[in-house]
């Protein structure tokens, strides 16, 4: 029988740029929805209004650089980049923080090194990291959760006003993220540290566990969708978990936490499977990703308990993202046809 000789690209699916844009925004909903109901509606509020301005700076940046705005408007990439970065910031934010940030994730971070494809680090985190260290006071003014001493329920309109700063929330709504308080403890045992603080929850924090649950099935669709492999987010976990695991002491008052508490606080499951496997910043080849994702769980375990910052996701993919040309460098398989190199 006779084979057909048919080069490269093979289509496997409907795949594009849009349709992988649109699945990314879809996985999200199962954490928002989360995060929504534990910590109201400021994440939603916030989303709307970063979708706007990436949308806004993206079809100014395409008209500075002369370039089709309708047909590259159509690939969400701008949106994508908003969604996660105001999923990342505190549900009531003020407008102008969220502005700033998706400005220079859209401007800086993403366009200034010729737009998507070209960009070297992640947008979305590099505007992170830079709202946290320029306003650290906004960036961790995070509201308490369902369930616990400081929660009040504030509507739709509440939280959208609170954005703009028309009816600003007291500071008696805000509370530190369980990450903060285990790492500024210093004389709790762990299981009295859980009793004196009512945002902690069964695994980790309220709503803080749910939220990475939602994540986490998010990111369980993408698999299936096939968006993306299971080497980058199964190997951040699993490094990140053993790492809690070798150093946890049973609860004593210097212990970083468990292995469950690491794994479902924060951001961890946001950063496995929504930010960790962005193509264009990560590693390309399968040992690569391998390797890239083990060392973003490491980098997250040490900085959140010896480093300065409670939360490390955005620190540690950034600096994996500088890594990963390196990685992919000594990690390229071999050739067909050809043996390994000595």
């Amino acid at each position: 029988m006779a084979l057909l000789k048919i080069t490269s690209p093979h289509a496997h699916g409907p795949t594009s740029t849009t349709w992988v844009m649109q699945q990314v925004i879809l996985a999200t909903i199962p954490g928002v929805v989360a995060l929504t109901y534990f910590f109201g509606f400021g994440t939603l509020t916030n989303i709307v209004w970063a979708s706007i301005i990436a949308v806004i700076s993206e079809a100014a940046m395409l008209k500075l650089r002369k370039r089709p705005i309708a047909f590259y408007l159509k690939d969400y990439s701008a949106v994508v980049t908003a969604v996660l970065l105001a999923i990342a910031l505190p549900p009531y934010a003020p407008w102008w923080v969220v502005m700033l940030g998706v400005v220079f994730a859209i401007v800086i971070a993403k366009h200034l090194y010729g737009g998507m494809g070209y960009n070297p680090f992640n947008p979305a985190m590099v505007a992170y990291v830079v709202l946290l260290i320029s306003l650290p006071v906004q960036m961790t003014q995070w509201a308490a959760p369902l369930g616990s001493d400081g929660f009040e329920y504030i509507s739709p309109i509440t939280a959208f006003l609170n954005n703009f700063g028309f009816v600003p929330i007291i500071d008696a709504h805000t509370m530190a993220t369980p990450l903060d308080v285990m790492k500024q403890n210093s004389s709790l045992m762990i299981e009295q540290l859980w009793a004196d603080n009512s945002q902690f929850g069964l695994l980790a924090g309220k709503g803080w566990e749910m939220a990475n649950i939602g994540f986490l099935l998010g990111g369980i669709y993408l698999l299936t969708r096939k968006v993306f492999t299971w080497h980058t987010p199964i190997s951040m976990i699993a490094m990140l978990g053993l790492m809690a695991a070798v150093f946890y002491d049973g609860g004593s008052s210097a212990s970083g936490g468990s292995p469950f508490f690491h794994l479902f606080s924060g951001a961890t499951m946001l950063g496995a499977f929504f930010i960790a496997t962005d193509p264009v910043t990560s590693a390309v080849s399968v040992r690569g990703r391998i390797v890239y994702g083990a060392c973003i769980g490491a980098l997250v375990y040490i900085i959140r308990v010896w480093g300065n910052y409670p939360d490390a996701i955005a620190f540690s993919i950034l600096l994996m993202n500088f890594a990963a040309p390196f990685i992919d460098h000594y990690t390229q398989p071999t050739t067909y046809g050809y043996g390994k190199q000595k």
